[in-house]
């Protein structure tokens, strides 16, 4: 009796507001759901979390508001709205706490808010309205702004529809901070600033719509502009950072020294410590072009084979499956191919060329193994946009990304371009490589949205569309062309941040592959610059290399001055950090003679050469080495722990080989100790040792005793210095 009044009920209210609803004023999508959004009911701790709240669930985001619609209008026999009498209807009675609600108070009954929703029921609760508008875009004003410590400021946000009209919507929107530290947001968009120089952002949602507001809060006092233009400017990258500095009020530390420079670019390229014999020769030339000169020494031929081991440790993070889920042969095959291309330095619209749109034998081809282990067309869309263009999509595979403007509308269009890939043969691995899996480009398969089953036109995020594709034309070929063409603003941008990264210990964005309107870069005149500098040079990455190593920005001391001794994020100075595992394990063989023997590698193998993270190495997992089960793209675990320096004070690794047989140690043996120490310091840290240093290790090597040897001494010194923070860190 219940069910049949409550549908009767809702059938004459319905009628009775659709007979009208040619007159409706209240649209659902653009008064009533932003009122939900910003009342918080189409959050992810209540009704839009996965299962709902108490039988009633809406979408997150609002990614699907004709569910939505149906949800609140026609769910549980429609027992949510009343059009005959809208004050009784338990939206509302629940959102003004009349009756017991468990998300508590959302609005009072003489709000706006609970006027636009009644007026909305009233009227029949309609779908649409006539001529309805959809949302275009917001704009935020001001777009940035310039803060007093501690000062509140507001903003106002404009919706921009597609009749041309424009609406404030400050009170609809919802704020969020980057960093409530640096400044806090109110829900009406009222901003403060922190007593911290610097800048950030606030983001701001408006159903699927995303702003951004930059906040800048500059130093009580700004430095004179002729300091920055006394300081040396080797290239464009000084000019462009010098000036952020004055924006910002921070001055860059001083010019890192020669014994500094030398250990941390060599580092940095080769992934290897200087020779003595490097370093000796390279403190003791006088010409003033003698950085340039190593920068180019590093990154020459010559070096090739070393370089390429070292970078490939880079990008196996990035593209190296799991052997347990793709096989042993394609994993090798595709770190062999990876080596050869870093060694021939191929261009990088080549290589990602050849990467994207590769088919074959995984057990002939090595890039098929990554098509291979992403398999689906979904997947491998989301991997390539992360890699190659910086943008992370895996937000939008289920509903809007919660801080970008990037639907499940791009999400699948990004996934149509591999729609298309077709495979044959054993689709899983067996424990050595069981038989290989053929993969083909074969026209006819289809990419459909989940929600609106609507056939996929492939477009890459910001790209355009290619609905004219012929039918036996790879999307692949199009997307390779489109990424690598010299117009694209993501491809290079994605590139060069990765670069910068690696030299500097963190990109101009942050994450390097998180490029977004709410994450925006440290220094975006200096990160477009560097795109098109390494787009114009032929997608060079030793071009871009060699302008950053001579770059005085990356040629500064680690050590801060007065005004930026509370940077950690905009490059004033050089930041220390920790040597990867595979760098550190490597300097240890060299020093002691003794590489290690990873299985699967000759037994002279440097520990860069390893092909994938399931060879056996307590030393390198503890140093941060990536989960070789972990999906690809990896992070890198790059902070310090204690496992790490136990394992150097006290682990087997280290102690075994210091004590082996040793051409270096023993050498050593036959000199003076003034010369020992002189040759530790060389090899180990570039430099000779100060006055003090070489006092305290004469004295410990010159001690006199029966039970006191001079080799245990030596190797005493050694495995001090070794495990001191001059060592294990790149500075």
């Amino acid at each position: 009796m219940n069910r049949i009044f409550f549908s009767l009920t809702l059938f004459l209210s319905l009628a009775t507001g659709l007979s009208g609803a040619e007159s409706a004023t209240i649209s659902f999508n653009n008064d009533v759901l932003p009122i939900l959004t910003r009342a918080g009911c189409i959050a992810g701790s209540c009704h839009a979390k996965a299962d709902g709240q108490n039988g009633f669930q809406l979408s997150v985001f609002s990614f699907d508001t004709d569910s939505d619609y149906r949800e609140i209008v026609f769910d549980s026999r429609g027992r949510r709205i009343f059009p005959s009498s809208p004050d009784h209807s338990l939206l509302l009675l629940k959102a003004t706490n009349s009756i017991p609600h468990e998300g508590g108070k959302r609005f009072e009954k003489d709000s706006e808010f609970y006027k636009v929703i009644k007026q909305w029921i009233a009227e029949g609760a309609p779908r649409s309205i006539p001529d309805e508008p959809t949302l275009d875009r917001l704009s935020v004003s001001p777009d940035a702004l310039s803060f007093k410590k501690g000062q509140t400021l507001p903003i106002k946000i404009t919706a921009h529809y597609s009749n041309k009209t424009t609406r404030d919507i400050t009170h609809l929107s919802e704020y969020s901070s980057n960093d409530d530290n640096f400044a806090k947001v109110d829900h009406d968009g009222k901003i403060t600033a922190g007593t911290v120089p610097g800048e950030n952002s606030v983001i701001i949602r408006y159903l699927d719509q995303v702003g951004v507001a930059r906040i800048v809060i500059p130093p009580d006092t700004l430095l004179p502009k002729e300091k920055y233009s006394a300081l040396p400017t080797n290239n464009e990258v000084d000019k462009l950072a010098y000036a952020r500095f004055a924006e910002l009020g921070l001055f860059p530390s001083e010019l890192c020294t020669d014994s500094e420079f030398i250990r941390r670019s060599t580092l940095d390229v080769l992934g290897r410590l200087p020779s003595s014999e490097e370093s000796r020769k390279f403190l003791a030339d006088k010409s003033p072009d003698k950085r340039a000169k190593w920068t180019d020494e590093i990154l020459s031929d010559k070096h090739r084979f070393v370089y390429a081991d070292f970078q490939a440790t880079k990008w196996g993070d990035l593209l190296r499956p799991n052997t347990k889920r793709v096989g042993v042969k394609p994993v090798y095959l595709l770190d062999d191919w990876i080596r050869e291309k870093l060694r021939a330095n191929t261009p990088w619209n080549e290589f990602v060329t050849e990467l994207i749109t590769a088919e074959g034998s995984t057990h002939q081809y090595g890039p098929v193994a990554v098509i291979r282990d992403k398999r689906e067309a979904a997947d491998m869309g989301e991997f390539i946009s992360q890699i190659f263009l910086g943008v992370r999509l895996a937000c939008a595979k289920c509903h809007h990304h919660p801080n970008e403007k990037w639907s499940q509308t791009d999400y699948y269009s990004m996934a149509a371009f591999f729609g298309s890939m077709k495979r044959k043969g054993q689709g899983i691995s067996a424990p050595i490589s069981g038989e290989p899996e053929y993969w083909w480009f074969e026209s006819g398969a289809l990419i459909k949205h989940p929600v609106s089953d609507a056939v996929m036109t492939p477009k890459p995020p910001d790209g355009p569309k290619f609905p004219e594709l012929a039918k036996d034309k790879d999307p692949r070929e199009v997307l390779a062309g489109w990424i690598t063409s010299k117009d694209n603003p993501f491809f290079g941008r994605a590139l060069v941040n990765r670069i910068w990264s690696d030299l500097f210990g963190n990109g101009l964005v942050s994450p390097v592959d998180d490029f977004r309107d709410s994450n925006p870069p440290v220094n975006e005149p200096l990160l477009d610059w560097l795109a098109k500098d390494f787009v114009a040079h032929g997608f060079d990455q030793k071009h871009t290399l060699r302008v950053l190593l001579n770059s005085r920005v990356y040629q500064q001391s680690s050590i801060p001055n007065e005004h930026n001794v509370a940077d950690n994020r905009n490059f004033s100075r050089s930041y220390r950090r920790r040597l990867p595992g595979e760098v550190l394990l490597d300097s240890i063989g060299d020093l002691t003679g003794q590489p290690e023997a990873l299985q699967g590698l000759p037994t002279d193998a440097r520990a860069v050469r390893q092909w994938n993270h399931l060879i056996p190495s307590e030393f390198l997992d503890a140093f941060g080495r990536p989960n070789a089960a972990a999906a690809p793209p990896c992070e890198r675990e790059m902070e310090s722990s204690v496992v790490q320096a136990l394992h150097l004070m006290n682990g087997k690794t280290f102690q075994r080989k210091l004590a082996a047989e040793n051409p270096w140690v023993d050498g050593l043996m036959k000199k003076p100790s003034p010369d020992m120490v002189d040759d530790i310091y060389l090899r180990l840290f570039s430099r000779p040792p100060l006055e003090e240093e070489m006092k305290l290790a004469t004295s410990h090597l010159d001690r006199e005793g029966e039970d006191i040897k001079k080799r245990q001494s030596l190797e005493d010194l050694i495995w001090s210095l070794v495990n001191s923070a001059e060592f294990v860190l790149n500075h």
